[in-house]
């Protein structure tokens, strides 16, 4: 739950590729299916997966394990698996001074995550990670969060937010949605950040990290200049 004043600042972060190096998630995880299931059983797992998130729009690792069992009922082995996805210790996969740059958006404002998942694996990463309690509990989590700026907005009502993702089209949906009172920040981590034809689609963000911890270099002055307004307390 929020305050219900309004922060000078709110600092949203996404959790995959950007606190998390997500893509070393997937990489251990097509390790151990193709040692449990083999080699052609995974790639099946992987294009369920994928049709998936062509479906929901966000990744749903537990929800193509679901729809792989259907296909096979009597495969073992999918509970390993399974254990392997519910246990695995993402904490030790959060990306260097991650925590670090939290710490330091703290000094400046308050911090929430906002992000994209299903409602069981998603949240269980922020926990097992340490993020929910880094944040304090202040954890969205939604099916699309650039739909849903004007809830975020009445949970954590501020005068500015910065929003630090790994996707430049998710930054530039939500440049739009919130102009000159958002901030946006891009961290050069993970696949869809180093597809050099993927962000060239869209608008350069404001600001742009080699990695995350870059991201304590910056005075709250710096941060919301690089929006595109003067100081906290402007008008859009």
């Amino acid at each position: 739950m929020s305050d219900d004043s309004s922060q000078g600042t709110v600092f949203l972060f996404d959790v995959d590729n950007t606190l998390i190096d997500n893509d070393r998630v997937a990489e251990d995880l097509k390790r151990h299916l193709k040692e449990k299931v083999g080699a052609v059983s995974e790639q099946r797992y992987w294009d369920i997966f994928e049709k998936l998130r062509s479906e929901l729009g966000y990744a749903d690792y537990l929800g193509a394990l679901q729809r792989y069992r259907v296909e096979q009922p009597r495969e073992p082995k999918l509970l390993e698996v399974s254990y392997f996805m519910i246990n695995y210790p993402f904490a030790n996969r959060l990306y260097p001074e991650s925590l670090d740059a939290v710490e330091h958006a703290k000094k400046l404002g308050r911090v929430v995550i906002l992000s994209d998942g299903d409602v069981v694996f998603q949240p269980r990463k922020v926990d097992r990670s340490g993020l929910y309690d880094e944040f304090g509990g202040h954890v969205l989590i939604y099916v699309h969060k650039e739909a849903e700026l004007p809830d975020v907005e009445a949970r954590y009502p501020a005068e500015h937010y910065v929003m630090v993702d790994d996707k430049v089209r998710l930054l530039t949906a939500i440049k739009k949605y919130w102009g000159r009172r958002v901030t946006t920040v891009f961290p050069r981590q993970g696949h869809y950040a180093l597809d050099e034809k993927l962000v060239a689609q869209y608008p350069t963000p404001d600001i742009t990290l080699g990695r995350i911890g870059e991201f304590q270099k910056y005075s709250l002055d710096q941060i919301v200049a690089a929006g595109g307004r003067k100081e906290v307390g402007t008008s859009k």
